[in-house]
């Protein structure tokens, strides 16, 4: 995963389904691209928003990490600066 480019939060932010015609979300620190998925029309699905770091919000989805697995993987997720 070394090879990948760092997106930041910025970027990731702007990649929501609104503000650019990608559609990202974030999950462990790898940045996925769903901009294909017929679920993320419009940067939303269900109570989720592209755009962002999905990590803390899985638990509560009715599916498991797998569902990412269909997905590509486009970036890490730059880390927060303490």
């Amino acid at each position: 995963m070394s090879a990948l480019p760092t997106i930041t939060r910025a970027q990731l932010a702007l990649r929501n389904g609104q503000d650019k015609p990608e559609v990202w979300v974030a999950y462990q620190g790898k940045v996925y691209d769903v901009t294909a998925s017929r679920l993320w029309k419009n940067g939303k699905h269900y109570e989720h928003w592209a755009g962002q770091d999905l990590t803390d919000e899985l638990p509560d989805a009715p599916h498991t990490e797998s569902v990412f697995l269909k997905f590509n993987v486009i970036g890490r997720l730059a880390a927060d600066l303490p």
